[in-house]
């Protein structure tokens, strides 16, 4: 298995092979390929797994003042920059491995170092450039000496590096108007085609029943979906905290992804029809319920 850490600036990967991955072992990780390189990351983002959110990391990140965010759980868009350099890393181990998959640990520092001096779209340099100041000597530029090593010495290379350190600045603040300009037009893209689905605290929902390996054996015969839910509070970025009808608290934050709308249906009484309620009152109202299908939106 693989650890992959990505940096939302300069798009640099740092990645390594690992047997398991521990809270011990991600610990590590992030000491040995990001404190001890870089310094201390104001803030990480990850995933909900027991490695991430297990006392001894915690711990970690609190020893180095380092915040956390989670991105919710079922929705890796939530950690997009993580999901795509997992693509990138995996389609560029697949070209070069041709069928032997067991090789793909001495294959992976060389699919990191084409990553890092490879020009990258949304900064409009390479993530290499970035890190170091300056771009790196690459293999073909060794065996077929280009113009700059045949003619440059070591005065005009260290006046060279000095140039670069005084323009870091402005490659920077170029580079951060590029990602914005790029993500702009992710974002109108995506907003074209997406339906928004919003939810305020009170509602009831039906969150998505995902298959488990408790429910894996009879998936056919489970329903799509499970609750409902009351809507707590809202956690950003399209994400809630839901509730069980007793008042329970749900773990960890879901997107409106994997939540619909859940409608009771009341029957209706002598003469008179009983009005849908909303809010706490349906909260009441659903607990009376015991027969009914739930309407999805």
């Amino acid at each position: 298995m693989m650890i992959v850490a990505t940096d939302y600036f300069a798009k640099w990967i740092e990645a390594e092979a690992l047997s398991s991955t521990k809270e011990a072992d991600v610990e590590q990780f992030i000491w040995r390929n990001i404190i001890c390189r870089f310094g201390c990351p104001q803030s990480l983002v990850t995933d909900n797994g027991s490695q991430f959110i297990g006392k001894q990391i915690t711990a970690f990140f609190a020893k180095y003042k380092i915040k956390q965010h989670l991105s919710t759980p079922r929705y890796p868009q939530g950690n997009g920059q993580a999901e795509a350099s997992n693509k990138v890393i995996l389609n560029c181990l697949k070209k070069r491995l041709e069928g032997i998959e067991g090789k793909w640990v001495d294959e992976l520092p060389g699919v990191l170092w084409a990553y890092r001096t490879t020009k990258r779209r949304s900064i409009g340099q390479t993530p290499f450039s970035l890190a170091y100041r300056t771009e790196a000597i690459i293999p073909p530029h060794v065996t077929v000496p280009s113009i700059g090593i045949e003619v440059g010495n070591i005065e005009q290379n260290s006046e060279q590096m000095r140039l670069n350190l005084d323009l870091l600045k402005g490659e920077r603040e170029k580079a951060i108007i590029r990602v914005d300009s790029y993500q702009q037009r992710l974002k109108s893209y995506y907003n074209k085609r997406a339906k928004i689905r919003q939810f305020q605290p009170g509602d009831l929902v039906l969150r998505k029943a995902f298959i488990t390996a408790q429910r894996q054996g009879s998936k056919k015969m489970k329903p799509n979906w499970e609750g409902p839910y009351v809507i707590s509070r809202f956690g950003g970025r399209g994400s809630y905290t839901l509730d069980t009808m007793d008042g329970k608290e749900i773990p960890r934050q879901w997107n409106a992804y994997h939540l619909r709308k859940y409608y009771p249906v009341l029957r209706k009484t002598q003469g008179n029809d009983q009005k849908r309620p909303s809010g706490d009152a349906a909260h009441k109202s659903v607990l009376r319920e015991t027969q009914g299908a739930p309407g999805i939106s």
